[in-house]
């Protein structure tokens, strides 16, 4: 059964079972840095979007979002959007992320002056890519703040 059959938009599942349903370690060991390093709690919020439909994972930091988790069956999806502020450092950063992401960064259109990277985390190079882009997003907020 897949996610949206599971969790139909009046069954709102808690953190628990998203996690059973994903049955995946990157899952834990991404929600614990998100926690851990941020200081942030998930948001579980219902999306009619086509492309996502269901339950999905929200996290913000002061307002903005950090990042959104579509569960998956053994695996998730993880948006990381990369604005003009980001950019810079992202693209830089990208040498060092594997060829899945840096042809995922490249093929992504601007959208609304940022890069929605929809990134499939099957692997623990690929979490590594996201914890990556996620400490660029938060690094981007937090500059703005302070000036």
């Amino acid at each position: 059964m897949n996610w949206s059959e599971q969790f139909p938009a009046d069954s709102k599942p808690d953190p628990k079972q998203i996690g059973e349903f994903i049955d995946s370690p990157m899952w834990t060991e991404l929600i614990q840095f998100l926690e851990k390093n941020y200081q942030i709690r998930p948001n579980i919020e219902y999306s009619c979007c086509s492309m996502a439909r269901g339950w999905n994972v929200k996290y913000k930091k002061a307002g903005r979002a950090v990042c959104t988790l579509y569960p998956d069956q053994g695996k998730f999806t993880c948006l990381v959007s990369i604005g003009n502020r980001e950019a810079d450092e992202a693209e830089a950063a990208l040498s060092v992320c594997t060829p899945y992401v840096r042809e995922l960064y490249e093929n992504t259109k601007t959208f609304q002056g940022s890069r929605w990277l929809m990134i499939d985390v099957t692997g623990e190079p690929v979490l590594q890519d996201v914890k990556r882009l996620i400490e660029i997003r938060v690094r981007a907020g937090q500059k703005k703040k302070e000036a």
